[in-house]
């Protein structure tokens, strides 16, 4: 079981992440989520 967590430490991990995502971006998908889903349904369902 993994232990609770201090603010402080709480704070340092979330300032890391937030520094992280800062430097490498996730790029942004031209497609929407909605038009993502259903095009994983279509492949999952077998159609085209």
């Amino acid at each position: 079981m993994a232990k609770k967590l201090s603010k402080a430490e709480r704070k340092e991990l979330i300032q890391k992440a937030e520094d992280a995502r800062a430097k490498h971006p996730q790029p942004k998908s031209a497609v929407s989520g909605f038009e993502t889903i259903d095009e994983e349904a279509r492949k999952l369902s077998g159609r085209k």
